[in-house]
């Protein structure tokens, strides 16, 4: 097992971890912290990252970041209410230098962590790898927005046969979904070529509002009390005569089978209620900062070989 920590990097107007733009003046400086411990299990190496996020009144910042692996994006995550996400990866053999890389938001300016070193042990087994590529995606409710899925192979010189891998996603808000294509990917061996897959996250605005009911138009409520109300105490008092008069029995499975029948045929109806009101309206996508697993799993029938990663989507 091993453990890396990176300082703090903190945005200020001179230095390099700050992105300055117009109108930035009022947002606060943060800084961004990010740890790292590994665990070796099975010949492979398990990163568990820790990311920190606060702004210069020392408050926790909100938004999302990107886990950055020698320049190249692995992940995104959102921070939750403390400023703080957490992220694990599986990391191919080698030397590894990450990063985190805070967005900013309207309040805040963005940083970047200083570099935590992580070390993966080798192994001769096949594997491969999953990035996303951007980490982070801002959406307004209604809308799509397409984000790269790389499968990097790892060891294939030791396939005996191709390898496939499904990608699939999990974690998505409400009202959200996502479509790769393509959703299965062929390892071939000897392999080192990366293979991308294209990754589709839709999101849904709120559309066909139920409609007013029209002047002179009766409202199903007042239409099903004035049936439901006399009927209801008709047939109180009917089940109360029955006990006295047993020839009411059949009068009161009349009134009964009446009352059902005129139910069915005014406002109470869900087939009236959709005619003269339209359909209801359908909800959008909750606005909000959410982190999306991103999974990758490959099978030989025998035993399943699953990486993932993690996607920040952002839904304004």
């Amino acid at each position: 097992m091993g453990i890396a920590l990176a300082l703090p990097a903190v945005a200020s107007a001179a230095g390099p971890a700050v992105t300055s733009a117009p109108g930035t003046a009022q947002r606060l400086a943060t800084e961004t912290l990010l740890t790292v411990e590994t665990h070796d299990q099975a010949g492979r190496t398990t990163a568990n990252i820790a990311i920190a996020v606060t702004g210069e009144d020392r408050l926790p910042a909100a938004g999302a970041v990107s886990i950055i692996d020698n320049g190249r994006t692995l992940a995104g995550a959102a921070l939750n209410n403390q400023g703080q996400a957490t992220v694990t990866l599986n990391l191919p053999a080698g030397e590894h230098s990450l990063t985190a890389s805070y967005q900013g938001d309207a309040s805040h300016r963005a940083s970047i962590s200083e570099a935590a070193r992580a070390e993966a042990s080798s192994t001769g087994v096949p594997d491969f790898q999953i990035a996303v590529a951007p980490a982070t995606l801002s959406l307004t409710a209604g809308a799509s927005g397409t984000v790269t899925a790389s499968i990097t192979p790892v060891n294939a010189s030791a396939l005996t046969a191709p390898m496939f891998v499904t990608l699939s996603c999990s974690g998505l808000p409400d009202q959200a979904s996502c479509v790769f294509t393509p959703e299965n990917i062929e390892i071939l061996p000897n392999q080192t070529a990366v293979v991308t897959s294209s990754m589709v996250v839709m999101t849904q605005q709120q559309e066909g509002l139920l409609s007013r009911p029209q002047p002179g138009q009766p409202r199903s409520s007042g239409v099903a009390l004035a049936i439901l109300l006399p009927g209801a105490l008709s047939l109180g008092g009917l089940a109360f005569a029955v006990r006295r008069n047993m020839w009411l029995t059949r009068l009161s499975l009349l009134a009964l089978v009446a009352l059902v029948a005129s139910l069915g045929t005014t406002a109470c109806n869900a087939r009236y209620d959709y005619y003269n009101h339209g359909p209801p309206p359908n909800p959008a996508t909750p606005s909000g900062t959410y982190t999306i697993d991103v999974t990758a799993q490959s099978t030989n029938g025998v035993t399943a070989t699953t990486n993932y990663t993690t996607l920040a989507l952002t839904v304004n």
